[in-house]
């Protein structure tokens, strides 16, 4: 639950900074929105790295987590100390997030059968894929003034609502699990 509560904060934190960028755009509140939304997709890999392999191998989850907030750590050093490249951040954000949906959907995939709440998961996965296409390929403003940055913004919230409601159940599921296994001991 602490990993899930950390998601929300770190969601907040980059719909936060987004807000204050669309609303007063410099060159601190421009950074602030692209770092933090790095920060959102690289805790996406990290949150399925500790669901698929963590609750085994805490240790692998930990040295994961040291890796990416290194990866973060360059991503960001790269776009203030060398250069702000578009370009450069669109790609590393696409990579990333292309690993994280396949990573989700071939664990969603192959517990479907035993755990039905990863559908929640799946459509998660499914329509944030979709959705992207809303910052990859930019269209003029409907009624001059929702334009594609603007719509995936407006979009992102239910998901993003629905993957912290499938976070909640497989934690409970979690949780029902080991009392079971307690029980038996």
């Amino acid at each position: 639950m602490i990993t899930c509560q950390l998601g929300e904060e770190v969601s907040l934190n980059a719909w936060f900074w987004s807000t204050v960028f669309h609303t007063r755009d410099t060159d601190l509140t421009e950074k602030m929105d692209y770092f933090c939304a790095s920060t959102v997709i690289l805790h996406s890999v990290y949150l399925c790295c500790v669901r698929t392999v963590g609750l085994h191998r805490p240790a692998v989850a930990s040295a994961f987590r040291a890796l990416l907030l290194l990866m973060l750590t360059a991503h960001v050093s790269y776009l203030s100390l060398v250069r702000f490249d578009y370009g450069y951040n669109l790609a590393a954000n696409v990579a990333i997030g292309l690993v994280n949906a396949a990573w989700w959907l071939t664990w969603c995939l192959r517990n479907r059968q035993r755990l039905p709440h990863v559908r929640k998961c799946i459509v998660v996965v499914l329509l944030l894929q979709g959705l992207s296409l809303l910052e990859l390929l930019d269209f003029p403003p409907l009624f001059w003034v929702l334009d594609a940055h603007a719509i995936w913004h407006i979009s992102t919230i239910p998901v993003h609502v629905l993957f912290f409601r499938f976070l909640e159940d497989d934690s409970l599921y979690l949780l029902k699990e080991s009392e079971a296994k307690f029980k038996l001991d």
